[in-house]
């Protein structure tokens, strides 16, 4: 029996479950499997590249979705979703990227539309949807943080998440909001492993006149399918990059910089408590090989135990 890659459920025979086809669109019937193969969809990332904004190392594309024909097509322009195929280089990130997305949702970090597509050869794909796109054509007021500092991206790692808090208490309108929203975003990719949340991986969106964070992108658990000794983080606390501690990332983060109060840090915990046994839940079901479910589950357990959570796991 086959599970929905975009809802997880099972859907017997069919690719994908009609819940998963209703969350891309109330009229889709079926979805046609994706006419590229990993490697010929890496091919036209490169190619079509100098056409897109869309920066990073994962090779990405722009894309529509042709709810008559049931499918995704390639578009230079006007694209309504980002699709992440396979890396030559760095296994399952697409896999990786969808769980990671999949598990920050249940702490109400707000995350798009998103799942797992199937290509020609077998391999999985990764969809999320445009926040920035409504309409057929008209954009969405969105900045990067690197914009909001005035870096650029050979310089997205030359900050800290001290000063970030500060670019809330300026662009943002109502800064208590989100840098309770960061806070719990910090804590997540803590525990997690997301070590590559730098300058764009955070951005504001404009939306009825208010400025806010925008929904999370880009999470997936970087540590598990790098080499060597990962740092923890992209941008500094308190000077450090590696070794952080329950103390520097809630009293120190949480209380002094970001300005929570304890009622607030103690709600965000909880959330996160109560969630965790859902995490490995879903860790087990997700569509990641044997081999990374159990480096996930690893590195989870570790950070659930530097900030001195209840791990559901004995």
């Amino acid at each position: 029996m086959k599970r929905c890659p975009i809802t997880y459920e099972n859907c017997g025979e069919l690719n994908y479950s009609l819940k998963g086809l209703k969350l891309l669109s109330p009229a889709l019937k079926s979805l046609a499997v994706l006419d590229f193969t990993a490697e010929e969809l890496r091919a036209e990332a490169m190619q079509r590249a100098t056409k897109m904004s869309i920066q990073g190392v994962q090779p990405k594309l722009s894309a529509i979705l042709n709810i008559k024909e049931g499918l995704f097509e390639i578009v230079d322009k006007n694209g309504r979703y980002i699709l992440k195929p396979q890396h030559h280089f760095f296994p399952e990130l697409p896999q990786n990227e969808d769980l990671t997305m999949r598990i920050a949702s249940t702490i109400k970090i707000d995350t798009p539309l998103h799942g797992l597509i199937w290509s020609k050869d077998n391999s999985f794909t990764y969809f999320i949807k445009r926040f920035d796109r409504k309409g057929q054509k008209d954009k969405i007021a969105v900045e990067d943080f690197a914009q909001l500092a005035g870096m650029s991206s050979n310089t997205k790692y030359n900050y800290s998440m001290e000063r970030l808090v500060t670019l809330i208490d300026e662009y943002c309108t109502f800064p208590v909001i989100e840098k309770a929203k960061l806070f719990n975003r910090v804590l997540f990719n803590f525990l997690i492993g997301n070590e590559d949340m730098h300058l764009k991986n955070y951005s504001v969106i404009i939306l009825d006149g208010k400025v806010e964070l925008t929904p999370a992108y880009d999470l997936l658990n970087s540590s598990i399918v790098l080499r060597g000794d990962p740092e923890e983080i992209a941008l500094p606390i308190k000077g450090k990059k590696k070794n952080l501690t329950r103390n520097v990332l809630i009293n120190y983060f949480g209380n002094e910089r970001c300005g929570l109060t304890d009622k607030v840090i103690d709600k965000t915990l909880m959330l996160i408590n109560t969630a965790l046994p859902s995490w490995f839940r879903l860790i087990d079901i997700s569509f990641l090989s044997t081999e990374m479910k159990e480096k996930y589950r690893e590195l989870l357990c570790k950070r659930i135990k530097v900030l001195d959570l209840n791990n559901p796991v004995k």
